[in-house]
């Protein structure tokens, strides 16, 4: 049995009462939340379900190899009407929050169907769904497996692969605090059905473009240290995109490079958007509660791993979050 802590009698009543799904996620989706959204549209298809993944983002170029066959669709100028024709339930993966979701945050306010949310994210909206939350879970496709075996669902290979995706880089691939003897017996089941990680590795990690390799140069070279070490922040800029070509989602990761330094407890990436706007990564290795800062700026998460959005150019937005980091870390 499963020791998170999820009511799946009731999950599995929900599931069962609908027939025709859709399933969205976070703005600029990574790997949990797409291989969540991959291995439901998986389950519910086990059962004889309609199923369609809507995603306010495309899906990063070097994360296409998780969806092989195409299923998860971009929102586009498509109307919230036009999205939700003939749909009975809506399931949001790896989020609560009603400015993650983006231009789909419409497509739910407009829905009168069944919604429902499942998510390990503390913070959390009032989107007007049933929720099925444990905050100490590493990862939703830890969830979203562990259904499927509750269920009595034995994922194909595929699937397999895409929940062990969600799961391996929600955990640093398995080397953060979240990762507990569970993940392991998790991802275990997982290769037994044919889950192949050294495939996904490769696909994630041994794959990356000239410009991201550019970028990531670019980004660390920006490095700042504060409080004798203890803070570490790092910014990539409008320039740095064009000098490099490098993709916004090139970003992924890069953040965690700044933890390696000996004596870091806590790392903030800014991000310039092609709106004009900034995105704020905060990660921690200490007592440090980002998701309690990440909420005083608008934005929510983990503990150890939380982000933002701030409607700000960079060079504006970076003074008022360093300010209430510093305030916390003192």
């Amino acid at each position: 049995m499963s020791s998170l802590n999820i009511q799946w009698s009731r999950l599995a009543e929900v599931l069962n009462e609908g027939q025709n799904f859709l399933l969205t996620g976070h703005a600029r989706p990574d790997c949990d939340c797409l291989g969540s959204e991959l291995g439901m549209a998986g389950l519910l298809e086990s059962l004889g379900k309609t199923v369609r993944i809507i995603n306010a983002d495309p899906t990063p170029e070097r994360l296409a190899f998780i969806d092989p066959h195409n299923k998860v669709e971009i929102l586009g100028d498509r109307s919230p009407e036009e999205v939700l024709d003939g749909i009975d339930t809506i399931i949001v993966l790896d989020t609560s929050a009603w400015d993650q979701l983006g231009p789909m945050a419409e497509v739910l306010r407009k829905a009168t169907c069944k919604k429902i949310v499942i998510d390990h994210h503390r913070s959390e909206d009032d989107l007007g769904a049933e929720v099925f939350k444990d905050p100490d879970a590493e990862a939703v496709g830890r969830l979203v497996a562990e259904a499927a075996f509750e269920m009595g669902i034995r994922p194909s290979p595929e699937i397999a692969s895409q929940l062990f995706t969600a799961i391996a880089t929600d955990t640093g691939w398995f080397r953060f605090g979240s990762t507990t003897a569970g993940t392991y017996r998790c991802i275990a089941k997982l290769i037994e059905v044919g889950a192949t990680p050294h495939e996904v590795y490769r696909e994630l990690y041994e794959r990356q473009s000239m410009a991201r390799l550019l970028l990531v140069g670019r980004v660390m070279a920006s490095a700042k240290s504060e409080l004798s070490g203890r803070l570490i922040y790092m910014t990539a800029t409008e320039e740095d995109f064009e000098a490099t070509g490098a993709l916004r989602s090139d970003t992924e990761d890069v953040i965690n490079r700044a933890l390696e330094v000996s004596g870091t407890q806590v790392a903030i990436l800014f991000v310039a958007t092609e709106s004009g706007t900034t995105k704020i990564s905060l990660r921690s290795r200490s007592e440090f509660d980002c998701s309690k800062v990440a909420e005083k700026l608008g934005g929510g998460g983990h503990r150890a791993a939380s982000g933002a959005s701030i409607d700000k150019p960079l060079p504006e937005a970076m003074a008022p979050v360093l300010e209430v980091v510093r305030a916390e870390m003192t």
